[in-house]
């Protein structure tokens, strides 16, 4: 399964916003979205989620939905991303089509390797700063120690606050990607630069741990 390097998740303070996001976000050249809405009615989450199918599909950009498994399937989407509070990755995968990716939230060395054990796609490991997550932030040390006991065949992403600034720091650790909302939010100029720095160009992506 391809994977790209760089994941927007989206932001904004109605669905509308996200989606607008979601369109400049492929816009500027972004391979994936996550679909970031969760204090919506499942009803309006699907006519949402139908929108930004359609701006990603125009763009060939994935998209992937944010916990809810039933919309991501019946609007194709290309997968879903997974959180501790949402459903187990297991159960997930037996409803959904075959070619969907299924991605998990990460907060320590055991939580990865739960993910693993439930043949997940790919792992999302934070936050790397502490900015609005309860959870204590990784930071460099926290990401090498980890990765260098995980040695995991999936690619992991970091997120949580990370800048253009930090990726050439944060890469050198072990970490194979990069899931960003702020940073991103804030310019989608952005997402340009970011795949420059990860080699993550639509023809430099790569399979599975990004070797």
């Amino acid at each position: 399964m391809i994977i790209p390097k760089l994941h927007y998740i989206s932001q904004g303070n109605s669905p509308k916003e996200h989606l607008d996001h979601i369109q400049k976000a492929c816009t500027s050249g972004a391979e994936l979205v996550q679909l970031n809405l969760s204090t919506v009615s499942e009803k309006k989450l699907l006519r949402i989620a139908k929108e930004a199918r359609e701006i990603t599909a125009h763009f060939q950009t994935r998209l992937l939905i944010k916990g809810n498994y039933n919309i991501a399937k019946t609007i194709k989407a290309d997968g879903i991303h997974l959180d501790h509070t949402d459903v187990c990755p297991t159960l997930a995968r037996t409803h959904l089509y075959t070619w969907q990716m299924i991605g998990g939230t990460a907060h320590t060395l055991g939580d990865c390797e739960d993910l693993i054990k439930k043949n997940i796609d790919y792992i999302s490991l934070g936050p790397y700063k502490n900015i609005v997550s309860e959870d204590p932030a990784l930071g460099l040390k926290d990401y090498a120690a980890i990765l260098d006991v995980l040695a995991a065949h999936i690619p992991i992403l970091g997120f949580g606050g990370i800048t253009l600034e930090e990726v050439k720091d944060i890469l050198h650790t072990g970490i194979s990607g990069l899931a960003v909302s702020d940073a991103i939010t804030c310019d989608f100029n952005s997402i340009k630069t970011f795949n420059q720095l990860l080699n993550a160009s639509a023809t430099a992506e790569q399979r599975h741990s990004f070797k």
